[in-house]
């Protein structure tokens, strides 16, 4: 479990509209499918879990879960691309620079 989880929920809203606590595991178990290493997949997790708020739309969470998995092995990215078209049934999509 991570230090945020333990100190406080966060609420994050789903595509229908739907709240429901942030995880920082499922990001660790999804990266981990697309191919990251443990290692790799619990970083991931972090950064995201530290950036993460209040209401934050599980969209913006995948688009920079993506752009962790980019940066680190474009691999790793259009893995977990895949998987959201073949099993989520999610359209594919471009991949795009990250915006600072």
């Amino acid at each position: 479990m991570l230090r945020r989880e333990v100190e406080e929920m966060v609420d994050v809203i789903k595509r229908d509209g739907r709240r429901e606590p942030f995880v920082s595991e499922k990001i660790v178990v999804s990266t981990m499918k697309a191919g990251a290493p443990p290692d790799d997949a619990r970083s991931i997790a972090q950064t995201i879990e530290r950036d993460v708020q209040q209401g934050m739309k599980t969209d913006e969470i995948r688009r920079r879960v993506l752009e962790q998995l980019r940066a680190r092995n474009p691999s790793w990215e259009q893995h977990w691309l895949m998987y959201d078209e073949s099993v989520k049934k999610r359209a594919p999509e471009i991949a795009q620079p990250a915006m600072r």
